[in-house]
């Protein structure tokens, strides 16, 4: 005896309801995408000239061609020999790192101590902080030099990185700022459960405050990394001293400048960065938009 079983019953699925645009949010979205589009360009249009220059011969360098008429890769190989360019990188990593970390080191515990601590006379700290972030660094840059001359350390990097393990008006400015965001309660919770001050800032500010110290260290790294003023005036004499943007001066002479080598050189300073800002672009967007929000 066979059984004959019912043949199953297909339920047709429903498509989901989608509510159709009106013309005027087509419109919309064609006008904020084309604004988009229209700032992309204007923004990737130096970019653009320069790698189109960077790849150029000599001789169309000096000329009004936007485009290349031969493409000189070779370019980005021969200018690793006309200047000790990965001694300048190494340079320039070693100046942006370190004073980036000396940077965090001082900033971040004056920034809480600003921000969640009260004790007397701490509108007045926070005063002298905005005051040295409006003194231009070239008003001290010559007691500066003679104090560091002094110690015998002009030549050298480290009169750039030091100050960053002691004091940076910015860098504490951001930071308290991001950390008034941060409720009260959560300091005053750990103090109940008998933290320290120092942990408190370790276990419970510093992580939640990820966003805005990840902003701030960007800050400070393409700061640094883009500084001239600072490696002229202390690195000038010796050369092996020097940092990329120093190294892309030496490109450029008195009657003569390489402009394809010297838009090569430029491209590969800017990758560091470019690179460093991709990867870091979600949190240092949330750090600052998050920053200020109080005050």
């Amino acid at each position: 005896m066979t059984t004959t079983l019912p043949n199953p019953v297909v339920v047709a699925r429903e498509e989901p309801y989608v509510k159709p645009r009106n013309p005027k949010q087509i419109l919309e979205w064609i006008g904020v995408h084309s604004i988009g589009l229209a700032l992309g360009l204007i923004f990737a249009t130096p970019v653009i000239f320069v790698l189109l220059t960077a790849v150029m011969s000599d001789d169309q360098a000096f000329t009004a061609d936007l485009w290349p008429r031969e493409w000189h890769w070779e370019n980005f190989v021969e200018v690793f020999e006309k200047a000790p360019l990965l001694r300048y990188l190494f340079n320039s990593l070693l100046y942006s790192l370190l004073a980036t970390f000396g940077m965090l080191l001082s900033s971040i515990p004056a920034a809480y101590a600003l921000a969640k601590l009260k004790w007397r006379g701490s509108n007045v700290a926070f005063m002298l902080v905005i005051g040295a972030m409006m003194l231009p660094p070239q008003v001290v840059a010559v007691p500066l030099y003679d104090t560091w001359s002094s110690l015998g350390l002009t030549g050298t990097l480290w009169p750039l990185i030091v100050p960053y393990f002691l004091f940076d008006a910015f860098s504490i400015f951001l930071l308290r700022q991001f950390m008034l965001t941060i409720p009260q309660s959560y300091v005053d919770a750990a103090r109940v459960d008998g933290c320290s001050e120092f942990q408190a800032l370790t276990r419970i500010i510093v992580p939640m405050a990820r966003p805005g110290i990840a902003a701030t260290a960007l800050f400070c790294f393409l700061f640094t990394w883009n500084d001239y003023f600072g490696p002229l005036l202390y690195t000038s004499e010796v050369k092996d001293q020097w940092t990329l943007s120093l190294a892309l001066a030496s490109f450029k002479g008195m009657h003569f400048v390489q402009w394809n080598s010297a838009m090569a050189v430029t491209l590969l300073a800017m990758l560091p960065a470019v690179v460093l800002f991709i990867f870091a672009q979600r949190s240092f967007v949330k750090g600052i938009t998050f920053t200020g929000v109080k005050g």
